[in-house]
């Protein structure tokens, strides 16, 4: 499912129209991405949490070379899934 499939979605199970369905999803979006760039985080109960997690500084390899070479530091965005979700995919 790709994003006009999810506005599709939305659109039909809420009775709005395209449009608004649409701007409905980006909005929520735009608020998501907000929030993990300010470094909070996102928690819809039954569903999960989007949060950011710091990545240390590590060492790695070039795949080509087999020489090591330094990874910096990140943040990285992560999706843990909730209870409810995590059964319903299991079914």
């Amino acid at each position: 499912m790709n994003k006009a499939d999810l506005v599709g979605a939305v659109a039909q199970k809420t009775g709005m129209t395209k449009r608004d369905a649409d701007k409905a999803v980006t909005a929520t979006f735009e608020a998501i991405h907000e929030e993990l760039s300010r470094g909070g985080k996102v928690a819809v109960v039954g569903f999960g949490t989007f949060e950011v997690r710091n990545r240390a500084a590590r060492k790695g390899r070039n795949p080509r070379t087999g020489q090591e070479i330094a990874i910096a530091p990140a943040r990285a965005p992560v999706f843990r899934a909730g209870k409810s979700l995590k059964e319903a995919v299991a079914k």
